[in-house]
């Protein structure tokens, strides 16, 4: 991550499958809750059924390993748990302690 700009988010997804639509959501969801951690976002073009999110290089979501498409409220976990931890993400955290859910490493 560079100090200056923050960490570089890259959606890839499917041309073919046409899942630009659920790249642009997921991409417009994190960018408004990481207004000011976020230094770049992209959207990456590609075939084959791909539907990854990275981190500076390292993949936080892979549909293919992953089992599908991430929720909104565990995805923004992942990413908040990489870019700026401790920070409270308000209702996502409440609703994800009242389901018992936790994506943070033991």
């Amino acid at each position: 991550m560079s100090a200056q700009f923050g960490p570089r988010i890259v959606i890839t997804y499917c041309t073919q499958c046409q899942w630009l639509l659920r790249a642009t959501w997921l991409a417009q969801e994190l960018l408004t809750s990481f207004t000011m951690e976020i230094g770049e976002l992209v959207l990456r073009p590609g075939v084959g059924g791909v539907f990854t999110i990275s981190i500076d290089d390292e993949t936080v979501w892979d549909r293919k390993t992953d089992g599908g498409f991430p929720e909104i409220g565990r995805l923004k976990r992942l990413v908040r748990d990489r870019i700026a931890p401790g920070r409270d993400l308000g209702h996502t955290d409440r609703i994800a302690l009242h389901e018992g859910v936790s994506d943070r490493s033991a």
